[in-house]
């Protein structure tokens, strides 16, 4: 049995919707497992050497995970992972890869999981459903949590939005450490601007485009993390102040900005690698054979 899993880069938070919002992109992870090779992990692509390929690489210990919960035990299977998104830039590499644990073994065990079901055991893994719910669904996604447990609602995000990744080549940030950075507790006109806010973006980057400029700002993060990124904040600010529409990629150190025809991005030079990827509207994919 040979499996193969396609999964996309995710932007989470998008400014203002701190663990809610979810934006993937055209930017691939692939995961296949193969149970006719000689089992073990290989690994290549993006930041390969940085990877586990043995059983504590985070797409084995997925499948493994989803066994033990689900009830069953994969066969043995040879898995490789071929990186397209890079590591701790805020990309949603880890999202990637348990998205594609979830799916692979799913399909592996013959579980047949509705989709709200993947959801909740990549959080489970994960620990965040933000990054999870856009890279299962595609699209624009809103993570939420129910009575039920974790869900995600999906909507189109406008066709006219030009997202860019800006990417710093000497920065980096892992999500921990990138959380040890905000505050237990905020001001309460800081948790009011970015409810106002979030609502503002819902509406910018589906029907109303012109809106993201203000749309995008926030409280509750971006401000508390930038001061430890000064590449992207001196870039952040700069953007800002040309009248771009950018906010920092999940934790960072990458920025999502949206450029258009009356503001395009200027060249940033070497220290940057800029990527100009569509929104990837189906979400991660899973072929057999």
């Amino acid at each position: 049995m040979r499996i193969t899993v396609r999964a996309p880069a995710t932007v989470a938070n998008l400014g203002p919707g701190f663990d809610c919002f979810g934006l993937a992109l055209e930017v691939f992870s692939e995961f296949v497992i193969d149970t006719a090779l000689e089992p073990g992990v290989e690994v290549d692509g993006e930041d390969a050497g940085e990877l586990p390929a043995d059983g504590s690489n985070l797409v084995f210990r997925t499948i493994t995970f989803l066994g033990r919960e689900a009830g069953g035990a994969p066969p043995p299977f040879r898995l490789t992972c071929r990186n397209g998104i890079p590591l701790e830039r805020g990309l949603g590499s880890s999202a990637a890869a348990v998205v594609a644990g979830v799916l692979l073994g799913d399909r592996l065990l013959g579980l047949d999981l509705g989709p709200d079901r993947l959801l909740e055991f990549a959080v489970d893994v994960e620990g965040h459903a933000d990054n999870v719910a856009a890279c299962l669904r595609g699209g624009l996604t809103l993570a939420y949590l129910s009575q039920a447990g974790w869900r995600g609602g999906g909507d189109a995000p406008n066709p006219e939005l030009r997202p860019v990744l800006l990417i710093p080549r000497a920065e980096r940030m892992s999500t921990k450490d990138a959380r040890r950075l905000i505050p237990e507790r905020v001001p309460f006109p800081d948790a009011v601007f970015n409810a106002s806010r979030s609502a503002l973006a819902l509406l910018a980057l589906t029907a109303r485009p012109a809106l993201l400029g203000v749309a995008l700002d926030d409280r509750l993060h971006q401000p508390y993390r930038l001061p430890h990124l000064p590449a992207a904040r001196s870039l952040f600010e700069d953007l800002r102040q040309a009248g771009v529409p950018v906010c920092v990629a999940g934790s960072g150190p990458t920025l999502l900005a949206f450029e258009d025809e009356e503001r395009p991005l200027w060249e940033l030079g070497p220290m940057w690698r800029v990527l100009r990827p569509a929104v990837a509207s189906g979400g991660a994919t899973v072929a057999a054979g």
